[in-house]
Formats: C-alpha cells, structure tokens, sequence
C-alpha cells in the first residue's frame, strides 16, 4: 500500500502532473482574464510544462509569475499583433463566406485566406513557448516561429490534434474537461516542442556561427537564438 502512494510511483507522478495541469490552467485563466495579459499568461504557462515534461519544475506558483513578469513586455507586444491579425482575419473570412458563388474570384482568394490562416495558426502555436525558452528580437521570434513550424510539420498537426481535440471535447461530449483545457493542452504540447526547441539551444563549445549556416534552422537576419539564463525567468 505504501508502494502505492509513494511520490516515485508512476500512477501517483502522473495524478501529480494532472493535478498541476489543473491549476495551470486555472492560473492562465485568471492571467488572460484582462484579455491584453493573454501573451504574457500563456508564455508563463509554457516555460511551466516545458520544465514539467524535463521533470524539472519547483515552486509552480513562484515560476508562473515569474515568467510572467520578465517576458511580460515582448509577449503582449506579440500577442496585440496576433489579436489585430486574428481580428482582421475574422473579418475577411465573413466576407468570403458571403461572397461564396458570387464572384470568380472567390476560389482564389479562399485558398490565399486557407494559407494565411493555417500561417496564423502556426505562429500561434510557436511563438510563446519561444518566449519562454529564448530572448530575441520580436520581429525575429515570429519568423522563427513560422520557420520551426514549417519544418517540424508532423508535430505542429500533432499539436494542432491536440488543441482541436480538446475543443472538441469540452464543447460536444464532455463540458467540465475544460477545468483542464489549456494546461493540459500545453503540457501535451510540450512533449513535442521540447525536443524541437533543444535543437536550437546554442552549443556550449560553439564559439562562433560559421557562416555557412547562416540559412540554418534556428536563424535569421535578426541572430541566433540566445536561451535565457535559468535565473532569469526564475529559479528552481
């Protein structure tokens, strides 16, 4: 019985990640309440499960709100931009589903909107958990974001399954598996961005970038991703 409820047993680790799904969620919730806080609360939330899944976390609590506030500034910037896009896109889909059969050129201008979006839908996917494991310029995190997501294309529809499932289990079968809606999600997520994000760690042994690689992965004219210091958005 003792083996059972011992902290190393792996079905009282995995009732302990659950549980701290839960009130991740319930404190990403509470942080995008404001609706201008969203950026900053879900980059909080992803450096939370991105130390989760490397069995890495401490003080939850503690690394939320930190997080919080030293990438607070770069995320709302990021995350208004996303907004007014988002809006934008909204807008331009209800005028094509208006327009459907009425003009020539509707064919076209869906497939250009389908691309957008599917664009949009990437960078959203990405560019907060780089937030949270790396600093850059902003111009460069949402290039970055689109590039990764291109190139890992098997695990961005992995991850889309997951917040698409999710959905649609909170709206049509099961209403009250939304207390772990996006804290499970992210920490589901995780598992695949860790090992994604890892590949764009900066070497300890690399002195320079060689300048063949400049078109490399983790790239582009704005510099290499830097990694933040672990006391920078909090210590275990």
């Amino acid at each position: 019985m003792e083996r059972i409820f011992s902290p190393d047993n792996r079905v009282m680790i995995f009732i302990t990640k659950i549980t701290l799904c839960v009130y991740l969620n319930i404190l990403w919730v509470i942080c995008c309440l404001p609706v201008v806080t969203a950026g900053a609360s879900t980059t909080a939330l992803f450096y939370v499960t991105l130390k989760m899944v490397r069995n890495e976390e401490g003080s939850v609590t503690r690394q939320f709100f930190s997080a919080f506030r030293s990438n607070f500034r770069q995320s709302t910037a990021a995350w208004l931009i996303l907004l007014a896009v988002g809006l934008l896109m909204g807008a331009d889909g209800y005028v094509l589903w208006h327009l459907h059969g009425e003009n020539p050129f509707w064919t076209i201008l869906t497939a250009v909107f389908l691309v957008a979006v599917v664009a949009f839908a990437i960078v959203l996917m990405y560019i907060f958990p780089l937030m949270a494991r790396f600093e850059n310029k902003l111009r460069a995190m949402f290039l970055n974001s689109i590039m990764i997501g291109m190139r890992f294309l098997l695990c961005t529809a992995l991850m889309a399954v997951i917040y698409i499932a999710m959905a649609v289990i909170v709206i049509f079968f099961f209403t009250p598996a939304v207390a772990f809606g996006e804290g499970l999600c992210a920490y589901l997520c995780s598992y695949f961005l860790s090992g994604i994000l890892s590949l764009c760690e900066p070497k300890e042994d690399e002195e320079a970038v060689d300048e063949s690689q400049e078109d490399s992965l983790c790239q582009t004219n704005q510099g290499t991703l830097k990694i933040f210091p672990k006391e920078k958005n909090g210590a275990l």
